[in-house]
This record gives structure tokens, sequence and C-alpha cells, in this order.
């Protein structure tokens, strides 16, 4: 593939199909997390780095594995199967290497593992038959389109955290909701967006 297809594949992850705004995946860690922007940011790379090496794993079992030996309808569950490897890997490396956003991230950091934005992005690598280097850049800026918008939504509800101005009855998780859909209106700006 060009170099433009690649392009368009990687805007086309962050802004056009964001999987948060566009595709509504992944609203558990992102509603749950997103209330201090450090926390975002952290979840926001553990999530762009398991999507990335994801992709990577799950195209070469998919090659070399399971259509070889035509276990094609076992993807699902070989799927999940090295997404939950390779969260276990990552939450015992920030567990002995950053123990306070290990904290931090608390049960969200497992529930990556049944993140359906870090699963989708291996179905659909699949579903549209991407190559090795497309697979790769859809994971690793699917997982970009996520980190922007849970640091976009940490920096929003942080602001409406400090202003207080926020009516009594939509305090806290309905102007969260509020707050979400209208950075999901934002997003649909970028819909008519045309790549090259």
């Amino acid at each position: 593939m060009s170099f433009t297809g690649l392009v368009s594949i990687a805007l086309g992850a962050i802004l056009i199909q964001n999987f948060i705004f566009s595709q509504f995946l992944g609203i558990c860690p992102f509603m749950g997390v997103s209330k201090k922007m450090d926390t975002a940011l952290g979840m926001g790379i553990a999530v762009t780095f398991v999507m990335g090496i994801a992709s990577v794993f799950c195209w070469l079992v998919n090659r070399f594995l399971l259509v070889p030996l035509g276990l094609g309808y076992m993807q699902t569950v070989a799927y999940i199967l090295v997404i939950a490897s390779l969260v276990q890997f990552v939450e015992m490396f920030l567990k002995k290497s950053i123990p306070s956003l290990y904290q931090a991230l608390g049960i969200y950091l497992p529930l990556i593992t049944t993140n359906c934005a870090v699963l989708g992005v291996v179905l659909l690598n699949t579903q549209n038959n991407y190559n090795f280097l497309e697979s790769v850049v859809y994971g690793v800026t699917g997982g970009l389109g996520f980190l922007v918008a849970i640091v976009l939504f940490a920096s929003v509800r942080e602001r409406l955290d400090l202003t207080g101005d926020a009516p009594k009855s939509f305090e806290g998780f309905p102007i969260a909701l509020i707050s979400a859909g209208l950075l999901a209106l934002a997003f649909m700006g970028f819909s008519g967006l045309k790549v090259f």
C-alpha cells in the first residue's frame, strides 16, 4: 500500500472513525478513568500499546495459524486469548515499573482485556483484509485516537470539576455524559473529511 493509503488509514482511525466518538467502542474505561488527566493519559498510552501489539500478534496468529489450519471461525476466541496475554504483560510491567499509575488505573487496567475497542481493532483488521503494515498502522493509530479522546474528555471533566457551574441535578455523571455527547458531535465534523 502507498504512503497516502497509510495516512488515510491513520487519519480515519484517529479522527473520522474514532473508536470512542464514532464507533462507541471502549466506553467503560473512557468513562471510568477520565476524571483526572494523568490517569487518562496513562490509560490512553496503555490502550495504544495493547492495540498496536495486539494488531501485530493477532495478524500473525490469523495469517500463519488460523487460516492455514482452516480455523477462521476461531478468530474471536484466539484474539481474546492473545489480548488477555498482552494485558497481563502490561499489568506486570506497570506494577513493577510505574506502581503509582498501576494503582491509579485500578480495576480498569485488567478491563483492557475486555475492552471492545482492542478486540474491535483486531477484528476490523481481519474484516478489512489489511496486510501486516496496514494492521499495525490501524492498531497504533486507533489507540492514538482513543488517547486523544480520553485526554480531551479528561481535560473537560477536570475543568467542569474546577468551575462547578453545573446545576445540582447535572453534577457528576450526567454532565460527563453530556460532555461526551458534545465531544462526539464535534468529532462528527471530521466525517466529511476527504483524505487525498
